[in-house]
C-alpha cells in the first residue's frame, strides 16, 4: 500500500510559527509532526510516500531526504504557490499512488491511532477514521451508524480524523459532484474532498471506525506547545 500525506496547507492560524517553516515540519516532542506518520507508515511496511507540498515546499526535501533513512521512497508533489486543496492534492498525486488502495493522513495531526488497524482495502470506496469533537469543532463531521456506514446529515456526529483509506474510483467523477466550483476549470484542478465524500455517503459508500485515543490538531502555536509538554512528559515517564 502506497500512502499520501497532505503538506501543502499554509498553516495560517500557526502564524508565527509557519512564516518560516510549513507545519508538517514544525516539531513535537523532537521531532517533526510529519515523521511521527512517516515512522508509522515505514512500520507497516509502506514503500512509497507522496507528500503534497505548496507553502514553503522547497523545505520539505531537504529536512527529510529521499526516504531512505525509513527504508522507503519519498516523493514530493508541489503544486505551485497556491495549494491544489485535498480532492485535487490527491487527484494530481495519483500518478504515484497507482491505482491501488492507498492511505491518506494530514501532515498536521498527532494521533496515538495504530495504523495497523486501518483495512488495507476500504469496503466500499474509503474507509475514515473519526475521533470524538474537539472544543475547537464542537458540532463534528460525520455520523457513524452501527454498521459502520458514515453520514453526513445525521446526529450525533465526530470529527474526521484526517487519516484514511481510500480507492482512486472516490475521483472518478469528481467533475461532476464539483460542478464550476472556483479552481476546477485550472490545471491541475483545484477542489475539496469533501463534497465527493458526502456523494458517496449518499450512496451508503463510505465506511469507517471510531478512535477514542489521543488526537490532537496541531492548528494553534498553543495545541502545538501542550502537545509538546505532553510528548515530552511522556517521554520522561
Amino acid at each position: 500500500m502506497n500512502a499520501l500525506i497532505f503538506a501543502a496547507g499554509k498553516g495560517e492560524r500557526m502564524r508565527p510559527l509557519t512564516e518560516r517553516t510549513p507545519k508538517p515540519l514544525l516539531r513535537a516532542g523532537g521531532k517533526p509532526l510529519i515523521v511521527w506518520h512517516i515512522e508509522k507508515l515505514a512500520a507497516l511496511g509502506v514503500r512509497d510516500i507522496v507528500i503534497n507540498t505548496s507553502w514553503l515546499g522547497e523545505q520539505f526535501e531537504p529536512a527529510l531526504g529521499d526516504g531512505s533513512r525509513w527504508n522507503l521512497r519519498l516523493h514530493y508533489s508541489y503544486e505551485g504557490r497556491e495549494p491544489l486543496e485535498t480532492g485535487g492534492g490527491m487527484l494530481n498525486a495519483f500518478d504515484i499512488l497507482g491505482a491501488s488502495p492507498f492511505m491518506a493522513v494530514n501532515g498536521d495531526i498527532w494521533t496515538d491511532f495504530d495504523f495497523a488497524n486501518l483495512p488495507r482495502e476500504p469496503a466500499e470506496l474509503a474507509h475514515l477514521v473519526l475521533v470524538d469533537n474537539p472544543p475547537q469543532h464542537p458540532r463534528g463531521d460525520f455520523s457513524l451508524d452501527d454498521a459502520g456506514r458514515l453520514h453526513s446529515d445525521r446526529e450525533p456526529r465526530l470529527t474526521f480524523s484526517g487519516i484514511g483509506v481510500y480507492r482512486a474510483a472516490l475521483l472518478d467523477d469528481w467533475r461532476t459532484v464539483i460542478g464550476d466550483a472556483p479552481g476546477a476549470d485550472q490545471l491541475p484542478p483545484r477542489f475539496k474532498i469533501a463534497p465527493l465524500l458526502f456523494a458517496a455517503m449518499d450512496r451508503g459508500l463510505i465506511h469507517g471506525e471510531h478512535h477514542r485515543g489521543r488526537w490532537t490538531d496541531v492548528g494553534t502555536p498553543e495545541r502545538l506547545a501542550a502537545l509538546d509538554d505532553s510528548l515530552q512528559l511522556q517521554e520522561r515517564l
